[in-house]
């Protein structure tokens, strides 16, 4: 099957199929020939020759002129040099360990982001985990208490279901920036690749919490983690749904407080990035930024194997010329 699998069949010496132009030519001689071999003669009445058969060998003489050109098509592709390809990849991928800590505390409800902060975050999220395949990516949330929502794994499709799933109301209400952190730390403390990267992503100011966001710091610190770190909000006041006594919702303005020194020095320390996102399409940009400083190394080795094909198909060229050269001086003989 090697020698009809065209997907992987390549020519050494391409040029020689410009022969292939000689076939009309070729033809057309014949033609002229043929024309020229033919005889004519006047009768006064064509009655006796109406019942005379073309014999057989008239009939098939045709074999003669289109041995030949298979002859010669064959004889250009042995020229030609096909061969069969195969290539073996050797992939070697120096993979990136990540931790996106997410706050979905009840402020990340505020609808200056379409449709609000958390829907937004989720859906950059899931964007960043789908254009890397080959890291390894866990998922903590984290509000007044923090959570692991799903650990480190290159399984994208578990990874987005367990995203999907957050929303605000699952843990204690707050914003506990430290355990935020430590516990991303906590994922990625016995990993054994070379990079280690948290994104943090909060709306607010640290106020809740047993390890408060300086010792998650130095703890990041001690086991060289990386951390870029996201404010999420709009300048000013925003929108906010707030439930009275009755259970009813309304939106009221509410300032937006985030503590971007603190931010700044989470990221600086570790040797990150402090970003500020204050709408759907900054955030989106953000994590293109973060895509685009944290790439995984790989490396693509390629070796190709070449099997020579020609042979067969010279054999079959001398085979349609054997058969020519046999058919002309035996059956063929007293009509060529």
């Amino acid at each position: 099957m090697k020698y009809l699998d065209f997907k992987h069949i390549t020519f050494a010496h391409p040029q020689f199929f410009y022969l292939l132009l000689l076939i009309p030519i070729f033809i057309f001689w014949q033609y002229k020939i043929k024309r020229k071999r033919e005889v004519s003669f006047t009768v006064s009445t064509s009655s006796a020759l109406q019942n005379l058969q073309v014999s057989a060998k008239q009939r098939f003489r045709f074999l003669l002129p289109l041995l030949r050109i298979l002859c010669f098509t064959f004889l250009i592709i042995a020229l030609a040099r096909p061969q069969n390809s195969n290539i073996n990849e050797t992939v070697n991928s120096e993979g990136i360990d990540i931790v996106l800590s997410v706050d979905i505390s009840g402020s990340m409800l505020a609808e200056d982001f379409r449709p609000n902060r958390i829907e937004a975050a989720k859906k950059v999220a899931q964007e960043f985990i789908e254009n890397r395949p080959t890291d390894r990516i866990g998922l903590v949330i984290f509000s007044g208490e923090s959570f692991t929502q799903c650990p480190l794994t290159t399984d994208q499709n578990v990874l987005k279901e367990q995203l999907k799933n957050v929303k605000s109301g699952l843990l204690e209400d707050g914003t506990a920036i430290g355990m935020g952190l430590a516990t991303a730390v906590e994922r990625l403390r016995n990993s054994k690749v070379k990079t280690k990267i948290i994104i943090l992503l909060t709306d607010g100011v640290n106020n809740s919490g047993l390890i408060d966001p300086i010792t998650a710091l130095e703890i990041a610190k001690a086991y060289k983690i990386r951390v870029y770190t996201i404010g999420v909000g709009t300048t000013g006041t925003a929108p906010y749904p707030v439930q009275d006594q009755f259970g009813n919702t309304s939106m009221q303005q509410m300032p937006v407080q985030i503590d971007e020194a603190l931010m700044r020095k989470i990221s600086i320390e570790t040797g990150g990035k402090y970003f500020r996102a204050t709408g759907n399409t900054s955030l989106s940009n953000v994590y293109k930024e973060i895509d685009r400083l944290e790439k995984t190394k790989i490396e693509i080795n390629s070796f190709k194997r070449y099997a020579e094909l020609f042979l067969p198909y010279a054999m079959l060229a001398f085979l349609f010329l054997f058969l020519e050269i046999v058919l002309r001086n035996t059956i063929f003989k007293s009509i060529t």
